[in-house]
C-alpha cells in the first residue's frame, strides 16, 4: 500500500482537507470538479477520435497509392508480355500459368449417334432442334427416330 510518506500524491486523501467554506460551497466546489473532469474525459475522447478518424483517412489513402500503384505495374507488365501478366493475375480458379485461348471450332463437326439423338429426344430436345444442330434434315432425324422403333 502507498501512503502519503512515499511522496506519491494520492489520487484523492483520504481525509477532509479543513476549510472554512460551507458545506454548500463544499458541495458547489465537488459538482465543479466532476464537471471538470466530466469535460476532461469528454475532450480526451473526441482527440482520440480525431486521432482515429485521421489515421483511417491516411491508411485509406495509402491502401488506394498501393493499389494505384500495383495497377500501373501490372499494366506496364501487360505491355511487356501478355502471357507473363497473365500468369501472375490473380484467379479465383482454374489454370494460373497459360493465356486462355478462343478455340477454332467451326470445322468440328459433330456426329449424330442414333442412341444420343434418341436420348436427346427423350429428354425434350425438338427434331427440328436437333436438325440444327447436327447439321442435318429434320426428315434425317425422324428417319433415326423411326429406326429405333
Amino acid at each position: 500500500m502507498v501512503d502519503k510518506s512515499w511522496g506519491v500524491p494520492a489520487a484523492s486523501p483520504g481525509f477532509r482537507i479543513r476549510t472554512n467554506a460551507s458545506p454548500e460551497d463544499r458541495a458547489a466546489e465537488r459538482a465543479r470538479a466532476r464537471e471538470a473532469r466530466a469535460q476532461d474525459r469528454v475532450d480526451l475522447m473526441a482527440q482520440r477520435l480525431e486521432a482515429r478518424a485521421a489515421s483511417r483517412q491516411a491508411d485509406i489513402a495509402a491502401r488506394e497509392q498501393a493499389r494505384e500503384a500495383r495497377r500501373e505495374q501490372e499494366q506496364a507488365l501487360a505491355a511487356r508480355d501478355p502471357h507473363a501478366a497473365a500468369a501472375s493475375r490473380r484467379r479465383s480458379s482454374g489454370r494460373k500459368d497459360v493465356v486462355r485461348e478462343q478455340r477454332d471450332t467451326r470445322n468440328y463437326t459433330v456426329t449424330a449417334d442414333p442412341d444420343r439423338v434418341r436420348d436427346m429426344v427423350k429428354r425434350g430436345a425438338t427434331i427440328s432442334g436437333l436438325a440444327d444442330v447436327l447439321g442435318i434434315t429434320s426428315a434425317e432425324v425422324e428417319r433415326i427416330l423411326a429406326d429405333a422403333g
